[in-house]
């Protein structure tokens, strides 16, 4: 006999569209309620899987945005989960503690919230023993490790923690209730179900740690099929799978146009480069790089919007596809002759290099820092490279020229 659940995190709840390329209105309702459907989706896995619980570590909501309709739907769903005998665990994260609605909406009978104060609840399963730790954040900010303020692992238990945590640290989160993974493995515990980082991980040992991920991600920089962890934990051991639950994915998709000389000849390649990026979820949302040597390179850079067009109309007819964003990644030639080409030799030779050039180059750099809103972001702000000024004189050249 075993003890299972669904683990899961940071579902953001109608969290705000945060990429401004999603212009297409059909596209940006698609988003604006995926959060919805992937927790109505959760529920039915839950449902279907006969699991025991559903513990969710933080983030529920998305801080200040969050709405009583939004509860209340969080409510409804989880109402589901009571009749057919699964309970449900929730700890806050640091955008629930933003939210004033998460403290005000009484949750349905066989949901518990943990509050934030460490508590260990009881629950058992045939002959199993299990414990359910768990420890909400009070504010949003949480600079230092949560886990000495956990209750200690109770003996001949099942002892399973929910933690929302930065853990090591990741570039693109901000450090909350970081926690050394060596300090969770070795703190007695058999399963830590994390939350935050909105990448899954998993790390097998002496305590069983996951990360689930974000299940629903909002742009491309949260890309792939998002998914919910199903466990099973019992005196065997931990066994884990990754269950897919998106309705979304967001996927970087790069197409070599090598070989294109007509503007016609855009559609095959960008067909077979999008379907080979298919995931097994009903929408894909790519970001659309092309690349490749190409007669054509002028030609779109100077007329991307209708290039953007062309690729969203192919994505379209190919049914649940979409473009959100088009990358031009050429180094398309200078002009070699005419009045392009003259213009080209005086940059090359008279501007690039030169001490003006050189002074208006720091200048500008010097303006990008000053509107870098925090010292570590203004750090990280290099010299202009070289090969950045000749892409886009390049790019300058190109749109000046003619349809190449």
């Amino acid at each position: 006999m075993a003890f299972r659940f669904i683990h899961t995190a940071d579902l953001h709840l109608d969290s705000p569209l945060r990429s401004l390329a999603l212009r297409d209105p059909d596209l940006a309702e698609l988003i604006a309620e995926a959060s919805r459907i992937v927790l109505r989706r959760i529920v039915d896995l839950c449902l279907s899987e006969q699991v025991d619980a559903l513990l969710i570590a933080g983030d529920l909501y998305d801080g200040q945005q969050t709405s009583m309709k939004t509860a209340q739907f969080l409510k409804t769903e989880l109402a589901r989960l009571g009749p057919a005998g699964i309970r449900t665990f929730i700890i806050r994260g640091n955008h629930d503690a933003e939210s004033t609605i998460t403290r005000e909406l009484s949750p349905p009978d066989g949901v518990t919230i943990f509050e934030g104060r460490a508590q260990a609840l009881p629950l058992t399963k045939g002959d199993l023993q299990i414990r359910i730790h768990g420890l909400s954040f009070r504010d949003r900010h949480a600079p230092e490790s949560l886990l000495g303020k956990y209750k200690t692992p109770v003996a001949d238990a099942l002892n399973i923690g929910l933690m929302h945590s930065s853990l090591n640290g990741s570039p693109n989160h901000d450090p909350y209730a970081p926690c050394a993974l060596a300090d969770l493995q070795n703190s007695g515990f058999d399963y830590w179900a994390l939350g935050h980082i909105h990448k899954r991980a998993e790390y097998p040992g002496p305590a069983h740690v996951v990360m689930p991920g974000i299940p629903q991600g909002r742009d491309i920089g949260e890309p792939g099929a998002g998914s919910v962890t199903l466990v099973s934990i019992g005196k065997n051991g931990v066994q884990t799978e990754a269950r897919i639950v998106a309705e979304a994915a967001f996927v970087p998709v790069t197409v070599d146009l090598s070989g294109c000389d007509d503007w016609r000849d855009l559609r095959d390649p960008v067909e077979r480069a999008l379907d080979a990026a298919r995931l097994p979820v009903p929408h894909l949302v790519a970001r659309l790089r092309l690349t490749g040597q190409t007669p054509l390179a002028a030609r779109l850079l100077r007329d991307r919007d209708l290039a953007l067009a062309e690729a969203q109309q192919i994505a379209r007819a190919m049914g649940g596809t979409w473009v959100e964003k088009l990358v031009l990644d050429f180094a398309p030639r200078p002009p070699e002759s005419g009045a392009l080409g003259e213009l080209a030799t005086i940059i090359a030779r008279d501007i690039q290099g030169s001490a003006g050039y050189e002074a208006a180059l720091e200048a500008l750099r010097r303006d990008l820092e000053a509107a870098l809103p925090t010292s570590d972001l203004r750090d990280k702000l290099a010299p202009i490279a070289p090969a950045l000024t000749e892409a886009g004189i390049a790019e300058v050249l190109a749109r000046l020229g003619g349809r190449g």
